[in-house]
């Protein structure tokens, strides 16, 4: 289990003693780029709905956070590797190693650049800077694969935040480089325990603590924490949401996406200061949709999952294929499920205290500068069905990352217990992840890599139980809703 005692007073003196980075994880958070303030957005006029291109500039190429390393460090961390990973390393060229770090901890090249093989240019999911200085972003968790193809707003489900903080931190210690708070913090805070989930929630409330109303830094940590693994959501489901998170118990807005920059180098002044980036930010996640599904599909078959679909799932996850997108987002009904009736793991609905939401509530965050501030929901009872928009390229499901395809999700009592993943590639007959159901994680082996890719929904916060209504449907009508679930 990851439920920390002792490790909340060794939180409190990484973070007040400034020797913590938060990173942009948690659901549909935002925050990466430049760490100060410049006189050119102090002098900017108030964007009023902001511009999409410009929101995705400012997410690959200005730094919000203090650099987490160099390209020197990244171009020796496969000297940190286990063998015969680094032997294989170290007899090819950089361009190759570059690739091969990326293929180990999930990063991507970006979609817009055409890389010469084998480099693979600057990741999605770090700001680079031109003195080589790397810095993450929001894409770290919500800048991933679909069927291998870079998607951004897809969930990272490739990222592996733990295993490359631990393998940059001893690059560090070898090299003689200084360590950062996200090197030194993770020897006290987990930031993942499978690749593809991060801890997020230590990244945004755990934080606020740490703040009063005004985000002016206090010094006063949490009397618990309850530390778990959550999967990113796919940011194309942000323009129908109106409240944001697997409980829903934030109101969306331009702010609310600001709070993963609290480190303590960001004052109040800091927010104010660059809240006309996140306005941009916010129409980009606005912008985003899902990508087409990439193979055939049944059309026959797909109609007749359309109507069961509306028959047995529409009330909580809505409507689609209406004529215009204002009736498709009105056609999404943002209902909460009451955790007894879903079923689903609890952990993450558990972990954040009604003092916590509350705090958020009257924070600058929920606070739009409108007569009244945002509502916040402080005891959300269960968790918020999700839009299906693009289901298809956004596996794993639920929302800690625990059921590897949509024909596992129709299937409840057929969810492996251990999987791992096998490929890059869709898995076109089960849709989803292609995975391989193992009976134990293999902690024999030397590559930690190798373990964290291993799901073993017997952990704390991992439960893959739950949502059973698919239940209901035979065989037959499974097979239909998943061929319309190909469509959306």
């Amino acid at each position: 289990m990851l439920r920390s005692t002792s490790a909340h007073d060794g939180l409190a003196r990484i973070l007040t003693s400034r020797m913590w980075v938060p990173a942009c994880l948690m659901a549909f958070s935002l925050a990466t780029a430049p760490t100060l303030a410049n006189a050119e957005n102090e002098s900017e006029p108030t964007v009023t709905f902001g511009d999409p291109a410009e929101g995705y500039r400012l997410l690959t190429e200005k730094a919000f956070l203090p650099s987490d390393f160099n390209q020197t460090v990244i171009d020796h961390v496969w000297q940190s590797w286990p063998e015969p990973l680094r032997s294989q390393a170290e007899a090819d060229s950089i361009a190759q190693r570059r690739t091969m770090a990326f293929e180990r901890y999930g990063l991507t090249p970006r979609p817009e650049h055409a890389p010469t093989e084998p480099n693979p240019g600057k990741p999605l999911q770090y700001v680079v800077s031109d003195n080589g200085n790397w810095t993450m972003n929001c894409f770290s968790c919500h800048g991933g694969s679909v069927d291998g193809v870079p998607t951004p707003g897809a969930p990272n489900n490739r990222f592996a935040l733990q295993t490359m903080t631990e393998e940059i931190r001893s690059t560090k210690f070898r090299i003689g480089q200084p360590m950062t708070r996200m090197d030194l913090g993770s020897l006290v805070i987990p930031l993942g325990t499978t690749h593809g989930t991060t801890n997020a929630v230590v990244f945004g409330m755990g934080l606020m603590h740490f703040r009063n109303e005004d985000l002016e830094v206090i010094d006063k940590p949490p009397a618990s924490f309850t530390h778990h693994d959550m999967d990113a959501p796919p940011w194309w489901h942000f323009y129908k949401r109106p409240y944001i998170y697997i409980d829903g118990f934030a109101q969306k807005g331009h702010r609310g996406l600001m709070q993963f920059m609290l480190v303590p180098e960001n004052g109040p002044d800091f927010f104010a200061t660059h809240e006309n980036d996140f306005r941009h930010v916010y129409a980009y996640l606005s912008s985003l949709r899902p990508p087409q599904y990439p193979h055939p599909t049944n059309a026959s078959l797909a109609q007749t999952g359309k109507h069961l679909f509306e028959q047995n799932c529409a009330d909580c996850h809505g409507t689609y294929g209406h004529a215009t997108e204002a009736e498709n987002i009105a056609a999404y009904p943002n209902h909460r499920v009451p955790i007894d009736e879903i079923g689903t793991d609890p952990v993450r609905l558990r972990a954040l205290p009604a003092a916590g939401r509350l705090k958020y509530s009257k924070s600058w965050f929920a606070n739009v500068g409108q007569a009244d501030e945002q509502t916040t929901i402080v005891n959300p009872e269960g968790y918020v069905a999700p839009p299906l928009d693009g289901a298809w390229a956004s596996a794993p499901y639920f929302h800690n990352g625990s059921v590897p395809t949509l024909w596992h999700v129709l299937h409840p009592e057929q969810r492996p217990e251990i999987w791992h993943r096998t490929s890059e590639k869709l898995d076109p007959s089960k849709v989803g992840l292609s995975v391989e159901t193992v009976n134990r994680v293999p902690l024999e082996n030397p590559d930690v890599a190798v373990r964290r890719n291993h799901f073993d929904t017997r952990r704390f916060g991992k439960s893959a139980a739950g949502h059973t209504y698919p239940n209901v449907l035979t065989e037959d009508e499974k097979t239909a809703v998943l061929e319309y679930l190909k469509t959306l």
